[in-house]
């Protein structure tokens, strides 16, 4: 029986993720015996325990009727999967019962055979055999990523707001309401591209960052307060957006008044005021979450050659305006003692620095390239690096850069992991490189606000365990829980990961969920149930759109503050 194909793609985060068209991602449904089969002796849920010995010999753990049923891995998840097992997976996928058994695929199992992971509601002694379930249309990409997460989500709403008090200023320079905004609408468009800037700046962000955990990250600090400022800092892109959208509109109307006043400017400022407009215009279209989506690479290269182009315009302008005479219609070549008394200079000074600075810490570094099973690569490089923090590397930096979270104990060596999912990742394991261009300072994200917390959840699938993992190598001041569902760990993901929670000292604040032995399992109920038990104040979660969603809604649900990655994060 055919099957809709597995749509594979990847994060911003430089997390792989595929979808595909389940009616719910993370439920399965099973038998009695099987259920009862993950309780222990005293009655604990074991998804709870943390006993390593099921990664060295599952049948001591669990019988192997139950392994071999529940050996199908989510194809939902951030799972390592290669071809073959897609492939395996896109057969397995549909399951049904005929008279005297069930069949997979096209396997049939007699009742004396292992148990059904899957059941159904007719009875086996039934006239009719069940016909197979018709798949439900795959939601698109961009409706997950988008739509599903909220339309009133913090980031919408910082947007909105942002666009809207330009807005209004900009009605009230036009009415004639606010005279300072109606002489210098050029200078309120280039203050939108310094904060769009700051925004995205990862020095800048990274100062923000660090002052948010030192001043916020005390117990007095009320929950409040801190879920409050983790959601803004989570949701800046927002800002971002709105004050790019923002610039546009203000040049147009600083356009449109030079226009009407055209006797006392010149031919060439109008020129280089409308080539910055177009160039602005170019970069907010190519940012259109459709094209950016579809086609990041086309975006990622417009966004940066177009913005520095557009930058240089800008000096141009500003150099322009200041030293032109209107009454002798010429320019004047007295512009240090002009250039530093004006607002657009200053301005401008600050957004060039904020785009330059990542590009003087570019540098081309050894690294140590491994395979894992061909399905990911652990990149190893030198220098210790904090937990929390996230790096960009590149094979060609004028190019494009990929960003993945750092596994580092603090002290000599830190490392990325990198699923195979795109070109770039999959010639990390085909040709292993030797050197990487990489960003010395790293930028902090969502994952360095742990420590803003007394007691955290964190909640990972397949390699999104890499963003998570700092924290249980480094002392924390944060209580630190996590619970991660993967594929076959020890193929997939290597020892050395696997190793560094086998070595953590609190075990009893793990939970390890392999699907290629237990099955998939329903997390958004998993994170509810271990934040309750744990007494974590937050949940965090690293997942694909569809997976992250479910997981926070989930917990929000429950009265439990939870976030995850948002698409423009």
């Amino acid at each position: 029986m055919e099957h809709a194909s597995t749509v594979r793609f990847s994060s911003c985060r430089g997390v792989a993720f595929e979808i595909k068209p389940h009616a719910d991602p993370f439920a399965v449904v099973t038998i009695d015996q099987n259920r009862n089969a993950n309780f222990d002796r005293e009655g604990t849920s074991s998804r709870f325990r943390r006993p390593w010995d099921f990664l060295r010999n599952p049948s001591k753990v669990f019988p192997s009727s139950i392994q071999h049923s529940m050996s199908r891995a989510s194809s939902h998840f951030c799972d390592l999967d290669s071809d073959m097992d897609d492939d395996e997976e896109d057969k397995d996928d549909i399951f049904y019962l005929e008279e005297g058994g069930i069949k997979e695929g096209n396997e049939e199992h007699s009742e004396t055979d292992e148990k059904p992971i899957l059941t159904s509601s007719l009875s086996k002694h039934s006239e009719k055999p069940q016909q197979p379930p018709v798949p439900k249309k795959r939601p698109s990409r961009l409706s997950i990523i988008l739509l599903d997460q909220g339309l009133f989500t913090v980031y919408k709403r910082l947007f909105v707001l942002s666009l809207s008090l330009n807005v209004l200023a900009l009605v009230l320079a036009a009415t004639g309401n606010f005279a300072y905004a109606r002489n210098r609408a050029a200078l309120f468009s280039i203050a939108n591209i310094l904060a769009l800037t700051l925004c995205r700046s990862e020095a800048f962000l990274r100062i923000v960052f660090y002052l948010t955990v030192y001043l916020l990250g005390r117990s007095f600090v009320p929950l409040r307060i801190k879920i409050a400022v983790t959601s803004l800092l989570q949701s800046l892109g927002g800002i971002h957006s709105g004050c790019g959208v923002s610039s546009i509109a203000w040049l147009i109307y600083a356009l449109v008044l030079t226009l009407k006043d055209r006797a006392n400017t010149s031919n060439a400022i109008i020129a280089v005021a409308s080539a910055i407009l177009c160039l602005l215009f170019v970069t907010c279209a190519a940012a259109f979450p459709l094209v950016r989506h579809l086609h990041h690479n086309v975006f990622e290269r417009i966004h940066r050659f177009v913005g520095w182009s557009a930058l240089g315009l800008v000096w141009v302008f500003i150099i322009l305006t200041i030293s032109y005479d209107p009454i002798s219609r010429s320019y004047s070549d007295n512009l240090g003692s002009k250039l530093i008394k004006t607002q657009e200079f200053w301005f401008t000074l600050t957004i060039t620095i904020a785009i330059l600075l990542p590009w003087l810490t570019v540098r081309r570094v050894p690294v140590d390239v491994s395979s894992l099973s061909g399905h990911a690569s652990l990149i190893k490089f030198g220098g210790g690096v904090k937990s929390g923090i996230l790096g960009r590397i590149s094979p060609s930096p004028l190019s494009e850069w990929h960003a993945f979270g750092i596994i580092s104990d603090g002290k000599t060596s830190h490392m990325m992991l990198a699923g195979a999912v795109g070109d770039f990742t999959k010639s990390l394991v085909s040709e292993p490189p030797t050197h990487l261009w990489v960003r010395t300072v790293h930028f902090a994200g969502l994952p360095y606000l742990v420590n803003l917390y007394d007691k955290v959840l964190l909640v990972a699938t397949g390699s999104g365990i890499c963003v998570f993992l700092s924290f249980l190598m480094q002392p924390s001041k944060a209580e630190v829980y996590l619970i991660w569902v993967a594929k076959g760990l020890d193929d997939n993901f290597g020892s050395e990961i696997v190793n560094r929670l086998r070595d953590y000292p609190h075990q009893d604040r793990l939970i390890v969920h392999d699907t290629a032995v237990l099955g998939r399992p329903n997390v958004s109920e998993m994170t509810v149930e271990a934040s309750k038990k744990f007494g974590a104040q937050v949940v965090i979660v690293t997942s694909n759109p569809e997976g992250s969603r479910d997981v926070v809604n989930a917990c929000k649900a429950s009265s439990v503050p939870a976030f995850g990655p948002i698409w423009d994060s």
